[in-house]
C-alpha cells in the first residue's frame, strides 16, 4: 500500500537545513585577498600600458611598465608621494573614467595622460598614456601652419602695397618708378608661386613615404642627363659631372630622384662660391649607389648642419629669400631619401664647401 502523500497526491513537507561548505585555506596559508592581488599583478605584469593599483590613495601594485616609468619604488608608496605632480594627485579626488592631462610629468618636452579607472571596495587603477609623440606631431604641424603663412603674407603684403601705390591716382608715380614697382610685383608673386609649389610637393612625397618605389633606375644615366639640362642653362654652365659609373640600378621614382638632383644642384649654385664649379657624381661606394653634389662655396657653420633638413630653416634668411629660395628644398630631398631608403649626409667645411650625398640601395 503507498504511502499517503504518494496516493492521494499530498506533498510531503521536507526540513532542509542550510549547508556550510568549508573553502579549505591554501596549504601555504596565503590569505584570499593575497590570491587577489596575486591573480591582477599577474594580469597586469606583462601589459605594455603603465598601470598602478591603488588601495585608497595608496599604490599597491605597479606593472613593469609604470616601474620603467616611475621606479621600482613605487609599489606601496603614497599616491601622493610617487606621483608629486599637482595635476596627478587631482585623480584621488575624481570619478571613474576622468582623465587630467600633464606636460613635463617625466621630462621637460613629455606628454602623459593620466586616466582613473575605478574596480570597487576603494580600489581603483590608473592608467599612464604617454602622448608625447601625438604632442610633437601637434606641435609641428601648428609650427608648420604659423612658418607657411609667415612665408606667404611677406610677399602678399608687399604686392598688396605696391599694388595700392600704384592704383592710386594721388601718387607721384612716373613711368620709371611704375616699371620698378611692376617688376616688384612679379616678383613677389613668382615668389609665392614657388613655395605654393614647394608645399604642394612636399606634402605629395609625404604622402608617398610609404609606398617605395618599384622602378628600375640606372642612376649614372640620370645624373648625366640632369647635368647636362642644367649646365646648358646661362649663368648654370659651371656644373660639372666628375663621374657617372655604370651598374647603378636602383629602384626609384623618376620623376622624384631628378628633382631632388635638381634641388640640389640649384642649393649649391646659390650658396657656393659664385665662380666656382659645382660637381656631381653617381658612383658605387659600400655596395650601395652613392650621389654627390659638391660646391666649393663659404662653407656651413658646424651648429647649423643638424638644422638643415628642417621645414623653413635658413642659415642666413635674407640671403635665400634674395635668391628666390623658400626653405623646403632640403626638406623636400630629405623625404624624398627616406622614400628610396637612402641615407642622406652632409658635411661642409668654412671655407672650402659643401658636399651633400645620397646613398641609395642597389636594385637586387
Amino acid at each position: 500500500m503507498l504511502p499517503k502523500y504518494l496516493a492521494g497526491g499530498i506533498s510531503p513537507t521536507i526540513e532542509r537545513k542550510p549547508m556550510s561548505i568549508q573553502r579549505p585555506l591554501p596549504q601555504d596559508g596565503t590569505a584570499p585577498a593575497d590570491l587577489r592581488r596575486a591573480a591582477v599583478h599577474e594580469t597586469i605584469e606583462p601589459l605594455a600600458l603603465p598601470l598602478l593599483l591603488l588601495e585608497g590613495s595608496r599604490i599597491v601594485e605597479a606593472n613593469r611598465a609604470a616601474r620603467a616609468v616611475l621606479g621600482d619604488h613605487v609599489a606601496g608608496e603614497d599616491a601622493r608621494v610617487a606621483l608629486r605632480h599637482p595635476e596627478a594627485i587631482r585623480l584621488i579626488g575624481m570619478g571613474d573614467g576622468e582623465s587630467v592631462a600633464i606636460p613635463g610629468f617625466t621630462g621637460a618636452r613629455t606628454f602623459w595622460q593620466l586616466t582613473r579607472r575605478n574596480i570597487g571596495d576603494d580600489r581603483w587603477m590608473i592608467e599612464l598614456d604617454d602622448r608625447t609623440a601625438e604632442a610633437d606631431v601637434s606641435k609641428a604641424h601648428t609650427d608648420f601652419v604659423a612658418n607657411a603663412s609667415h612665408e606667404l603674407r611677406t610677399p602678399l603684403a608687399a604686392i598688396i602695397g605696391y599694388a595700392e601705390t600704384l592704383g592710386d591716382p594721388d601718387a607721384p608715380t612716373d613711368t620709371a618708378t611704375t616699371l620698378r614697382f611692376n617688376q616688384i610685383i612679379q616678383r613677389e608673386a613668382q615668389r609665392m608661386l614657388t613655395l605654393v609649389q614647394d608645399l604642394m610637393t612636399l606634402s605629395h612625397v609625404e604622402a608617398e613615404k610609404h609606398d617605395p618605389p618599384t622602378e628600375r633606375l640606372d642612376l649614372g644615366a640620370l645624373a648625366t642627363r640632369v647635368v647636362g639640362e642644367v649646365s646648358s642653362l646661362k649663368g648654370k654652365e659651371r656644373v660639372e659631372l666628375a663621374a657617372a659609373e655604370g651598374g647603378l640600378t636602383v629602384l626609384g621614382d623618376a620623376g622624384q630622384l631628378e628633382q631632388m638632383l635638381r634641388n640640389l644642384i640649384d642649393n649649391a649654385l646659390k650658396y657656393g662660391g659664385a665662380e666656382t664649379p659645382v660637381s656631381v657624381a653617381a658612383i658605387h661606394r659600400d655596395g650601395r649607389a652613392l650621389l654627390t653634389v659638391r660646391d666649393r662655396g663659404p662653407g656651413i657653420a658646424p651648429e647649423h648642419l643638424p638644422h638643415l633638413t628642417r621645414r623653413f630653416y635658413r642659415t642666413d634668411p635674407g640671403r635665400s629669400r634674395a635668391s628666390g629660395g623658400t626653405g623646403l628644398g632640403l626638406a623636400i630631398v630629405k623625404h624624398m631619401v627616406e622614400r628610396h631608403q637612402g641615407a642622406l649626409d652632409i658635411a661642409s667645411t668654412l671655407g672650402e664647401g659643401t658636399t651633400v650625398s645620397v646613398a641609395l640601395p642597389l636594385a637586387p
